[in-house]
């Protein structure tokens, strides 16, 4: 027999034992211990007898201890999860750290597909977030005018701030409901528009879903510049469409923002594409301060990092997939952040200045990419009449640097 340590993930529902499988049942009957939170655990109370091995909980944090089971275990060890453990569940996280071919999972049915069961929603229409791991302003990334939503509650608190957020960003009259205990004896369900959720006492067992009704909110890069506190120091709408564009949010990459000013191009490259992570770079407080306001309020705060000014702090940070210039660019911080990509990696530089235009025509020639010149004029007044009022020039380099591609700046 392997000395291999195997881990079986068993997830089981409000409904306890009863509602386990054969296969899952035979599994915990043969655990020598069996680790899971006291709820999960209190669930197996019916089956006691059956049981022949040790219950034991998780200590806090639970994070911890369960780094300690998985580097020390031996043997067969089995944990109890909520639901499906593969769905935002600890399975995940255990395949993550050990490997698919040492873990066997037993899942459950998710919280998601039993709330969507009761509603009679369609789940593959039904975006889904995470307040679990996030804070609750996350739900602002996919509320939308006409678009269904759950959202998984980190306790009794989460269905008062989806709430309160609700109101104050537009969608009070949505439909509010909360489904506490979802499978088990226990079960309740309760609904109200947002604005007149009273904030009754929520069992920590639940899970939010809102029928939205309010504003269109796109995901698409180009919101108004007034959606951001700054003062100034921020890429405007119509040129940050088109350089989220160039960035190409797609999958778990890392982006660095350097010189991120009011953090517009974060945090619309994170509202893009949800797997995405930024370091953003900013050396000037108030700035840095405002950014990170910014990123809360737009539900993305949990997947972007602050650091000081590049490019001291740019050896702090983990190597980026994709990399935007925005501010602070010179000839220093460019070398060092082409350097710094991953292979492929994506960059796109802006500059408005005839020097830093100069240095983006020598890293073209250098290291080819698109070279582009935006300008952007809007209707003002003039008088009693109107007039275009033409915004500065940008100049926008945007390059893939490869395998092939040398690892230094055109001038070292």
């Amino acid at each position: 027999m392997s000395s291999t340590p195997m881990f079986v993930v068993v997830g089981i529902g409000a409904d306890g034992w009863r509602g386990l499988g054969d296969a899952a049942r035979d599994e915990l009957r043969d655990a020598r211990v069996i680790y899971g939170a006291p709820r999960q655990l209190a669930l197996l109370d019916d089956a006691a007898s059956e049981l022949a091995g040790t219950r034991e909980s998780w200590r806090s944090p639970m994070s911890d201890h369960l780094t300690d089971v998985l580097e020390t275990a031996s043997g067969r060890i089995h944990i109890l999860a909520s639901g499906d453990p593969m769905f935002h569940g600890v399975g995940a996280s255990i395949v993550a750290r050990v490997g698919a071919e040492r873990v066997r999972v037993f899942p459950a049915v998710s919280s998601a597909s039993l709330a969507c069961a009761r509603l009679g929603w369609d789940l593959a229409r039904t975006r889904i977030v995470s307040a679990v791991t996030a804070a609750p302003e996350v739900v602002l990334t996919e509320a939308t005018g006409g678009g269904r939503l759950l959202v998984l509650s980190r306790d009794a608190t989460t269905p008062a701030a989806v709430a309160d957020l609700l109101v104050h960003n537009g969608f009070g009259a949505s439909t509010l409901t909360v489904l506490e205990q979802l499978g088990g004896p226990d079960e309740r369900i309760r609904s109200s528009t947002a604005e007149a959720w009273a904030h009754p006492p929520v069992d920590p067992l639940n899970i939010v879903a809102v029928d939205c009704l309010g504003p269109r909110r796109s995901r698409m890069p180009g919101r108004d510049d007034d959606i951001y506190a700054h003062d100034g120091q921020i890429t405007k709408s119509t040129i940050r469409a088109v350089t989220v564009a160039a960035l190409e949010p797609a999958g778990p990459q890392l982006l660095w923002d350097i010189g991120a000013g009011a953090g517009s191009v974060s945090i619309e490259w994170l509202r893009a594409d949800d797997r995405g992570r930024v370091v953003a770079f900013e050396q000037n407080a108030d700035r840095a301060e405002r950014l990170t306001a910014n990123a809360r309020r737009h539900g993305v705060g949990h997947r972007l990092s602050l650091l000081g000014a590049a490019p001291e702090a740019l050896a702090d940070a983990p190597a980026p997939d994709t990399v935007f210039i925005g501010g602070g660019l010179d000839e220093q911080v460019l070398t060092a952040a082409w350097n710094a990509l991953r292979q492929p990696g994506r960059i796109v530089v802006n500059a408005v200045t005839v020097e830093n235009q100069e240095i983006l025509v020598r890293w073209h020639a250098a290291h080819g990419g698109t070279l582009r010149r935006l300008s952007v004029e809007t209707v003002a007044p003039l008088g009693n009449m109107t007039t275009w009022r033409p915004a500065l020039p940008i100049i926008q380099w945007a390059a893939t640097r490869d395998a092939s591609a040398p690892k230094a700046g055109p001038t070292t």
